[in-house]
């Protein structure tokens, strides 16, 4: 099966470049031109590595950076940019990239550092594990990550796509606080505005399908002025 790289990179003359040498490769390649249409392209699909340049249309590059990362701790991340301050480079490695690439590169220098991060990849993704992986926690919880099946104490939990989708990403960064606004811009994937208040609504109907009191939580703290966070404790 062949490898299938994401690049997004709105410079057309230079995603044509990658595309082809990748390809030449046999590299299976799919060209993003905006932010944006990198992050639908993401969620649509299964790729083994993401190349992202920094400046883009829609949505820049440290943003699709860490989407991608709030997505999946895995998939290697390569940022190709003309910015050669460190402050950049610092910013792409702290959202979550693995690397730093500054134009102009080789297509030779290029191909090795894809090389190199694929090589890791393998070694730490096992996929047959992640396709049939299932989360239980200490107070009844259980996620069925491949069928989307959420149970309490055995019994099947009614959620929407976006409740789930909501669950499923605190449950992923357990212990991390997100704001609403983080909440709603990630999953929704349209910014957010003043007096918005579908996270709230959401997060009261999570709680209420999973018996969860806010005064005393067992899966999801509310962190006052700053936003929520997953507590549950998963079963050794």
């Amino acid at each position: 099966m062949s490898i299938h790289v994401l690049v997004v990179e709105d410079d057309l003359e230079i995603a044509r470049i990658i595309r082809d040498h990748l390809q030449r490769k046999g590299y299976a390649v799919t060209w993003a031109s905006t932010g944006q249409e990198g992050w639908d392209d993401f969620q649509a699909n299964h790729y083994d590595l993401v190349i992202i340049d920094l400046m883009l249309p829609e949505m820049d590059g440290f943003t699709l950076v860490k989407h991608i990362r709030l997505e999946t701790d895995d998939v290697p991340l390569l940022i190709i940019s003309a910015r050669h301050e460190d402050d950049d480079k610092v910013r792409g490695f702290r959202g979550g990239a693995d690397d730093y690439l500054t134009k102009p590169f080789s297509l030779l220098e290029l191909e090795a550092r894809i090389e190199s991060h694929l090589r890791r990849f393998r070694r730490y993704h096992r996929e047959q594990f992640e396709n049939n992986e299932r989360l239980t926690f200490q107070s009844g919880l259980s996620i069925d990550f491949y069928n989307k099946i959420v149970t309490l104490n055995g019994a099947e939990v009614a959620l929407t796509s976006k409740e789930y989708a909501l669950l499923v990403l605190l449950i992923a960064n357990p212990g991390r606080v997100f704001s609403k606004k983080e909440l709603y811009e990630h999953i929704w994937n349209h910014p957010d505005v003043e007096g918005n208040n579908t996270i709230t609504v959401h997060i009261k109907s999570i709680r209420t399908k999973l018996n969860d009191p806010i005064k005393q939580p067992i899966f999801i703290q509310t962190v006052w002025g700053m936003g929520y966070r997953f507590i549950g404790e998963v079963c050794v």
